[in-house]
Formats: structure tokens, sequence, C-alpha cells
């Protein structure tokens, strides 16, 4: 549920609508299809090392220990920060949402509201957080149930009486319209959709049996997660013309979900959807104060922060690593208030790349830690859980992100005058990376870590 929770959000509730409106049923279909087959093998190799090593902060000391300090700090660091500012986006849009139903509210007072819900939630236990983080994922996952169930009754004509049927599968330049650039744009936005499955791998190091767990968390939420998003797609593809202008809308009144719900006849769909999109927003900053409090707590024990951040409480909460990511989402969730948001757009500009370095830090990481389980001369059939399809996997996992992660702004190379600002925006997450990557590898002097000498006891993990 905590994965399904990170995966389907506004992503699926908002953005399926555009992506099918500029590339037709057919081109988001397909463009989920592959990046869902990415996804997949980066939770296979997530999953064999969550359940070889299950620690919090997971994919930063994956890196740290089987590729380069370096590496781990950077990876750390950006999915801290990255983090951190989606929960001040979170913050922000809970205010929007309750603007719906309450359009004269303070929208200080409703963002803080929500804020000290979710840092209560944290803070009480880590039951806490993952009870408050079931219930939100279980009401999104029971309304995609529920839209895609009325969404065949419509198709069929068992539900409103005149079949749809299939021709708007295929109406004006569907089912790929905008040919292969088109669909490549969808690309971006699938990869964004998907994030957060990986947050299965913080939480492996606080699951009750990650050997036995964690594996089937992964097998059974991806497939969730593929057949809601692609069989959510084909629905609103079948019933609604990717011709539609409402689909290039990005509110909760022109939401593809709203919009399906309207034509079966339920007058309360808006308000409806509202809530859900709602329930998505609190459950991502759930997740966020979560994941981040957790790598700063596995990258303080590493050495890579400050050793305040190790401390936990007669609970096993790391409180102080809360109190941090708390303070800084709280003060750029502030900067959207005063003045004109300025600095808060640029920080949530160059959050938007994080995501797919994460992915490629992930799908290296697997690739060295068999590497070197085997040069060490231990033996595969030993492995609490095994991916499959090594190596092309994580290869094939790395390529895609890396093409998905350059090309994401390639329509500003299109035109005769660059935006040159657009494209700064777009890619600022890159070169952060790459300073907290080659500054800390400057100031350290670290070196890729030889397949023989990876700094992990095998037995010990192995026996554990």
């Amino acid at each position: 549920m905590i994965s399904l929770g990170g995966a389907i959000g506004t992503g699926l509730f908002l953005g399926s609508g555009p992506a099918i409106h500029a590339a037709g049923p057919g081109g988001a279909l397909v463009a989920y299809t592959l990046i869902g087959i990415m996804v997949y093998f980066i939770m296979t190799s997530l999953g064999e090392l969550a359940t070889f090593m299950p620690v919090s902060g997971a994919f930063s000391t994956y890196a740290t220990r089987f590729i380069d300090p370096a590496l781990g700090f950077a990876l750390g660091w950006n999915y801290w920060y990255s983090w951190a500012i989606c929960l001040a986006a979170e913050l922000t849009a809970s205010t929007m949402i309750m603007k719906f139903w309450f359009p004269h509210s303070s929208s200080f007072l409703w963002s803080l509201f929500f804020l000290v819900t979710i840092f209560l939630l944290n803070y009480l236990s880590v039951k806490g957080y993952a009870e408050g983080e079931y219930w939100f994922s279980l009401i999104k996952v029971v309304t995609i149930v529920i839209f895609i169930g009325i969404g065949l009754l419509m198709i069929f004509g068992i539900m409103n009486g005149k079949p749809i049927g299939f021709k708007n599968f295929t109406i004006g330049d569907a089912p790929f319209s905008g040919g292969f650039m088109a669909t490549l744009g969808i690309f971006i936005v699938a990869g964004f959709s998907f994030q957060g499955t990986e947050v299965i791998g913080v939480a492996a190091g606080e699951s009750e049996n990650p050997v036995k767990n964690v594996p089937r968390s992964i097998r059974t939420t991806f497939w969730r997660i593929f057949l809601f998003y692609c069989l959510s797609i084909f629905v609103i593809g079948l019933i609604i013309p990717y011709t539609t202008s409402s689909l290039a809308g990005d509110t909760v009144m022109l939401s593809p979900f709203t919009l399906v719900f309207k034509k079966a006849g339920l007058a309360i769909a808006a308000s409806f959807m509202n809530s859900v999109i709602l329930t998505a927003v609190l459950s991502a900053g759930n997740s966020c104060l979560y994941v981040t409090s957790r790598m700063l707590f596995a990258m303080a024990q590493e050495g890579q922060a400050p050793r305040l951040f190790t401390k936990l409480n007669n609970r096993g909460v790391p409180v102080p690593a809360i109190i941090a990511t708390t303070l800084v989402g709280m003060l750029a969730f502030l900067s959207s208030f005063f003045g004109d948001g300025a600095v808060y757009i640029w920080l949530m500009n160059s959050v938007g790349v994080t995501g797919f370095i994460f992915w490629l830090g992930i799908a290296a990481s697997h690739y060295r830690f068999r590497k070197a389980y085997v040069a060490q001369g231990y033996s595969l059939k030993d492995l609490p859980y095994r991916s499959k399809w090594f190596p092309f996997g994580p290869i094939f996992a790395f390529a895609l992100c890396l093409i998905v992660l350059l090309a994401q702004n390639y329509q500003a190379f299109l035109s005769d005058h660059i935006d040159w600002g657009g494209v700064i925006a777009a890619y600022l997450g890159i070169p952060l990376f790459l300073v907290m990557w080659l500054g800390y590898k400057f100031i350290k002097k670290t070196k890729v870590i030889p397949l023989e000498e990876c700094r992990i006891d095998f037995d010990e993990h192995r026996k554990a």
C-alpha cells in the first residue's frame, strides 16, 4: 500500500488527460507501458538489494557501498532535497484544493493544518505513518477500481443504455497523434507518474519481515500500478475523444476522471474527485516526510550528514531528521506567499529530474552489487530474492531512464529561438547533482570501489 500510495496520485488523476490529448490514446498507452516495463526492472533491482540488505535510506547506502561514496552522498542529498521541496509543493496544492469548497478561507491556515497533521503522523511512530498511508492509498485504489468498473459498463452499454464502443480510439489521427515525438513527450509524463514506487526500498529497513514481504510487495505492487494506469488510460481514451479540449486542463473540474463520472450521470463528480485528489496530496506529503527523515538518518550513519540525525526517540523515530525536513518544507512553502514565489518555482523546477536520477542510481547499484557478489565467490542461489533478466534488466532500465532524462525538454531545441530559461529550469537538477557528486569526490578523494573490496559483509547479511 505504501508503494501504491507513492505512485498513484495527481499524475494519474490530473496528468493522464493532457497525456492522451497530446499523443492520442495509443501514444499514451505505449509510453506508459514502456515506462512501466522500465519501472518493473527498477523495482526488481531494488527488491534484490532491499531483501539482502534492508536499510532505511536504501539506495544512498547501496551506491555508497557498491559504487562510490561520492555517488551515495549525491544521491542521498538529492533525494532528501527533492522530497523536502515536494512536501512544500503538496502543502501549496492542498490550499488550492480546499479553496474548491472554501474559496475565501486562509491558504496559510490550511497548509499549516495539513503540515501539523502529517508531522504528527510521522512523529508519533512509524506505525502512524504506515497506518495513515494505508488508508490514504486505499481511498485512491477504491476510486480507480470504481472508475474502471463504471467506464467498462459505459463502453459496453450496460450503463447509460447506449454503448460507446471503440470508435473514439481511432477518431481523427488516433490512436497515435503527433507521431513518435509526441509519444516521446509522454515518456516524461509517465515517468513522473510512476515516481514514488521506490519508497518501498526506503521502508524495507523498518518492515516486519523484509526477506518475505518486500519481494511479494514489489511483485504485486508493480502489476497493480501497471494495470491501474493502463486500464484507466484505455477507459478514458474510449469514452472521451482525445480531441476534447477539456482533456488538456489540469484542474479538478477538467480531470478525466471527473469528465467520465459526469458522463455516467454522477452530479457530485467534481466534489468527489476533489476529495480523492486531496487524499492523494496528503498521501504524497506523508511519504515525503517519511522518506526524507529515513534518508537523513541513513546518511548520518554513513558519515555523510551531521551525527545529530542518527538520534532516535524511544519509539525508534528519527525526530531530528523529521524536524529538519519539516522546517525546510515549511520555508519553501512560505516563499510562495511572500513576493512572487520565484524562488519556490525554481526549486520545484530543479526537482523535476531527480526521480530519474534516483532510478539511474538504483539500476547502477544493483548491477555493481550482483557483480561484486559473484566476484567475491558467493552463490546466487543463496540470495533471498533474485531479480530476473540480469544483466538486461538494470541495463535496459538505466539506458531508457537516461534517454528520458536527457530528452525531457527536447521541444525547446526544435524552435528557431531556444528558450534558454526553460532549458535551464528543466535541467537544473542535473548540474546540482553533479556539483554534489564531483564536489564530494574532490574533497574526500573518493574512488570507484573495486568489486572485490565492496564494503559489506556478505555472510552477515546472507544469514540475516
